[in-house]
């Protein structure tokens, strides 16, 4: 019985959506892509110029001088789940671009035990089988450079998809707005607006199914869950500068706030918003070879004596680019220094240029 128990407790955790403004909805669409940019603990809003614009600030994407892909993997929970990404990138003219890309979060063979004992209590391993459960958002990105010298703009359109085997699913839509702007001396500014419409997702539940779970122990019926979620605005507002050092090293320096309009457990929080704070830095050699870090999601958490306790996550990485491929290396929450995922993070990036 405690197999039935487990996949109801999974659906009714995935499905809950009481209230009008659920806070951590559709959470696997803020974990990050890039492996540059996990390095730098996705203190990249200010200076993104890349395919991965799509993600961190679509403005960004009008800095593409040639068409880009990129790619992503990394596994979380001893490689129970596995994160992918894929995105494509390039310019219409010398003012525009856009991107697509699509994120997947998902963890597959998940046994599914619901049929396990038939009708007459007698347990038969034939009737297991297996089923997933997957995460996909997939973006359309639009950015172009304003009138004005340095100022750039850019959306983005997101549809989401989250199935849990034959059980549920939903689908969800969503708009996110981003701007950039780069001054005279050099510093560079973003803000980027994510679920600016709120993004709304309306689930499909498979009621038959659903009885067979909740209905498997007796006295332990549960409600059909709410069909409905909605995921609330969030802001990140970054600054950056990079610094060249006789003509081969440089030295990028970044910051980020990062807004939710709730509050939780981030070092600055009110009842009106909460801000967590990001750095990151990046050294590179020659425009070849990279080392960044970062420290950010600085969380104030509760101990069991009810006294809090500070915690922050610092992250790794290393690059190598060689004309148009670049390869990155993160390793996030070095030492597992907070709540936060932590895993070894590969990224390839191509500009095409490298094909002309």
């Amino acid at each position: 019985m405690k197999n039935y128990i487990v996949i109801l407790l999974t659906l009714i955790t995935a499905l809950v959506s009481a209230q009008s403004t659920r806070k951590y909805s559709n959470e696997f669409m803020n974990i990050g892509v890039d492996a540059a940019a996990l390095g730098m603990s996705n203190a990249v809003v200010s200076q993104t110029a890349d395919v991965n614009s799509g993600y961190w600030n679509p403005a960004g994407l009008v800095h593409l001088e040639d068409n880009q892909l990129a790619l992503m993997h990394s596994s979380y929970f001893a490689n129970i789940a596995n994160y992918n990404y894929i995105a494509y990138g390039m310019p219409l003219d010398d003012r525009s671009a856009v991107g697509v890309s699509l994120i997947r979060f998902g963890v597959d063979d998940i046994l599914d035990t619901t049929q396990l004992i038939d009708d007459e209590g007698n347990i038969n391993y034939d009737r297991i089988s297996t089923f997933s459960t997957a995460d996909y958002g997939l973006t359309f990105s639009y950015a172009r450079k304003l009138p004005l010298d340095g100022l750039n703009f850019g959306i983005n359109a997101k549809v989401i998809r989250r199935i849990i085997g034959d059980f549920a699913s939903s689908w969800g839509f969503g708009l996110d707005a981003g701007i950039q702007f780069e001054n005279d001396s050099g510093w560079k500014f973003g803000l980027m607006a994510r679920d600016i419409t709120t993004t709304y997702n309306a689930w499909s539940i498979d009621e038959e199914k659903f009885e067979q779970i909740s209905g498997a122990v007796d006295g332990q019926n549960q409600e059909l869950p709410e069909t409905t979620e909605i995921t609330i605005p969030k802001l990140e507002i970054g600054m950056s500068k990079k610094w060249i050092f006789n003509y081969d090293y440089s030295l990028l320096a970044a910051a980020n706030l990062n807004v939710r309009f709730e509050e939780n457990n981030d070092i600055f929080s009110t009842s009106f918003a909460s801000i967590n704070p990001a750095l990151g830095f990046e050294f590179g050699y020659t425009d070849l070879v990279f080392l960044r870090g970062g420290v950010g999601n600085f969380q104030n958490e509760r101990q069991i004596d009810n006294s809090e306790n500070l915690t922050f996550q610092p992250n790794f990485g290393v690059g190598f680019k060689y004309k148009g491929i670049q390869i990155d290396y993160a390793f996030t929450d070095i030492g597992d220094q907070s709540a936060a995922l932590y895993s070894n993070v590969f990224s390839l990036k191509i500009d095409f240029s490298i094909f002309r």
